[in-house]
């Protein structure tokens, strides 16, 4: 299968014109591929409906993430770098600030505070990514396969070390693991990048040296730091 993906992609990815609805499929190793369409197949495998004609079925544990590849056109008067929330003070606060106890504000706090402590992120940045990913549903379940509470793919999951997808405590770490990941690797107060990122995969932000111009990721980061922003913004005082 490694080998037919090497042979395959490649030469999907010179075909020049895509759907305006396509779907842009992130692999493992960080190659792209364009689909008109997906659709999981049970719960391992996902079939991806390829542009000008035919499908492959492959292991859904070989997809990092699907998003939408509809792309947002800048505005005008705008600078085009595709950053979403630039300019607003609460999107510089460092995502490693850990404040307060979320125990009696969120579903799963003590589980949240945990995962924030153990590395190092604010646990109202942990709700926030949960409550636009899943809405709390811990059996959540997306059309690309997605899962649980911080919709962790399987391919994420297991490099989070996370084996019950749809345990509270188990997901919440695999997910706050990841996003200290991104701190890492985009900078702790780079929370656009991180949650960029965290939708649309490392590789679409640096190819795009920013947030990158999909819908999907620019409506998901400005959901996500909006939650956080208003989380501090109700918080009372310690």
């Amino acid at each position: 299968m490694r080998f037919l993906l090497g042979r395959v992609l490649p030469c999907l990815l010179l075909l020049a014109v895509w759907p305006a609805d396509a779907a842009l499929v992130v692999f493992g190793d960080g190659r792209l591929l364009r689909v008109d369409e997906f659709r999981l197949e049970g719960t391992d495998r996902i079939v991806l409906e390829l542009p000008g004609g035919g499908s492959m079925t492959i292991p859904i544990e070989l997809v990092e993430r699907v998003v939408d590849d509809e792309y947002e056109r800048p505005k005008p008067g705008s600078t085009g770098d595709g950053a979403a929330g630039a300019g607003d003070p609460g999107s510089r606060r460092s995502v490693r600030a850990i404040e307060g106890d979320l125990s009696a504000a969120s579903p799963y706090g003590k589980e949240i505070l945990e995962a924030a402590r153990a590395h190092r992120i604010d646990p109202a940045l942990i709700a926030a990514v949960i409550r636009a990913e899943s809405n709390f549903v811990p059996s959540a379940v997306s059309p690309k396969g997605a899962r649980g509470l911080m919709q962790l793919m399987p391919a994420t999951a297991r490099r989070m070390g996370v084996r019950r997808d749809f345990d509270p405590a188990e997901n919440i770490r695999g997910g706050t693991a990841y996003l200290a990941e991104l701190a890492g690797r985009f900078g702790e107060t780079a929370v656009e990048l991180i949650l960029a990122a965290y939708n649309a995969g490392e590789q679409a932000v640096e190819n795009y040296g920013g947030v990158p111009p999909y819908r999907e990721t620019q409506a998901y980061v400005k959901k996500v730091t909006a939650l956080w922003r208003d989380a501090h913004a109700t918080r009372p005082a310690s």
